[in-house]
C-alpha cells in the first residue's frame, strides 16, 4: 500500500531549504504567473472513528475520507508591495488571520522568505461551519497556488508538512481524493478512488462547533465504531453498497442529539431510496449516496419543501486528478 504522507509536525527549519532557496531566486521575468485559479473542493467522511483522546488533548482518529464535487474558487493574484489580502464574497467569512487562506498565504511567505505579496479572492460555494474541511481546502488551494506562482518546487509532503501546523484535514485537502487518515488526521494511506455514485448533499440552517462536539464525545464510553478496515476493502474492491453499508460517524452520538433535524435529513434521503446517509464530520451536513440521479433529485425536492436544509446539491466524488486543477 502507498503511504503517500506521514510528517510530523516538528519537521525542522531545513525541511524547507529548497523552497528557500527557489524563493530567494524566484523567476522575475515577463512570463511570470502573476495570476492562478484553483478549485478547492470539499469533503465528506465516508467512516469516522475516535479511537482515545491523547494527553495532549488531540483525539486520536480512523477515517476514510473522500473529495465531492463541490468547491470554493479561489484566485492569487502577485502583488509587487508585501503583504497579503483576502477578499470573499461572503460577509460573514473574515479577511483575515481569521481565515485559513490568510494563515496558509503567511505561512509559505514566512517559511519561503517571499518578499513580494498575494491577492486571494475567494468565491465561497462550500457551506461555512459544516463538517466538509471548507477553511481547510481553501488553505490547501493557497499552498497549491503559491507554489506554482513563486515557483517554488515544494512537495506535497513538504506543503502537508506545513498544512498540518495551521489545520489537522489540511493534509488531506492537500492531496484529495480517497484516503484514509490516522492520528489526528495527518498520517493518510491512499486508497483507489471511490465507486462512482450520486451524492447529495444537504446542511441545515445551523452551524455546529467541532470544538462542541469533541468536548462532549466520549470516545472511551462509545458501544459501537465503524468498520472502518471492511469499508476500505470495499473500495479496493470497487463495491459501492460494501461502502454504503459500513458508512458509520462516532461522532453522531453528539451533534445528532442536540440538533434532530439531522438525523430527519438522514431519512429522508433513505425514505426516497438513499443506500445509506452520514453525517460528516461534526456536522451538520448530510450526505447521502444514490444509485440514480431522479432517486436522489426526489429527495432533494423532499428536504427543501420539507424546510429541512437551506443549502442541499446533487454531485458526485470528485478524483484526486480533479483535486489538484
Amino acid at each position: 500500500m502507498d503511504f503517500y504522507v506521514d510528517v510530523p509536525i516538528w519537521v525542522g527549519y531545513n525541511k524547507y531549504k529548497s523552497c528557500i532557496q527557489n524563493a530567494m531566486g524566484y523567476n522575475m521575468s515577463s512570463d511570470r504567473k502573476n495570476v492562478i485559479t484553483k478549485k478547492a473542493y470539499a469533503k465528506v467522511n465516508l467512516g469516522l472513528d475516535v479511537i482515545r483522546r491523547r494527553a495532549d488533548g488531540y483525539h486520536e482518529v480512523k477515517m476514510i475520507m473522500q473529495t465531492v464535487d463541490l468547491c470554493d474558487v479561489l484566485t492569487l493574484t502577485r502583488q509587487e508591495k508585501p503583504g497579503i489580502v483576502v477578499t470573499t464574497d461572503r460577509e460573514d467569512l473574515p479577511g483575515d488571520e481569521g481565515n485559513l487562506a490568510y494563515q496558509a498565504a503567511r505561512l509559505v511567505m514566512e517559511t519561503c522568505s517571499i518578499e513580494e505579496g498575494v491577492k486571494i479572492e475567494l468565491q465561497k460555494r462550500i457551506p461555512m461551519a459544516a463538517g466538509m474541511a471548507g477553511g481547510s481546502t481553501d488553505a490547501a488551494a493557497v499552498f497549491h497556488g503559491m507554489n506554482e506562482m513563486f515557483e517554488l518546487g515544494m512537495s506535497e509532503d513538504e506543503m502537508c508538512a506545513l498544512g498540518v501546523k495551521i489545520g489537522a484535514d489540511i493534509p488531506y485537502c492537500i492531496r484529495g481524493g480517497t484516503a484514509l487518515a490516522e492520528g489526528i488526521g495527518e498520517i493518510l494511506t491512499k486508497l483507489p478512488d471511490a465507486p462512482d455514485c450520486i451524492v447529495l448533499i444537504a446542511k441545515p440552517d445551523i452551524d455546529v462547533s467541532t470544538k462542541y462536539v469533541y468536548e462532549n464525545l466520549h470516545a472511551e464510553k462509545l458501544d459501537c465504531h465503524p468498520d472502518i478496515d471492511g469499508m476500505r476493502a470495499a473500495i479496493e474492491a470497487g463495491d459501492l453498497r460494501g461502502v454504503a453499508e459500513r458508512m458509520g460517524n462516532v461522532l453522531e452520538t453528539v451533534t445528532v442529539n442536540a440538533y434532530p433535524v439531522i438525523g430527519e435529513i438522514k431519512e429522508a434521503m433513505k425514505k426516497r431510496g438513499a443506500w445509506n446517509a452520514l453525517m460528516s464530520g461534526s456536522g451538520p451536513t448530510v450526505f447521502g449516496i444514490f444509485e440514480e440521479e431522479e432517486k436522489a433529485r426526489a429527495a432533494y425536492a423532499d428536504i427543501i419543501g420539507a424546510n429541512l436544509a437551506g443549502q442541499v446539491y446533487i454531485c458526485g466524488w470528485a478524483g484526486r486528478d480533479r483535486k489538484k486543477s
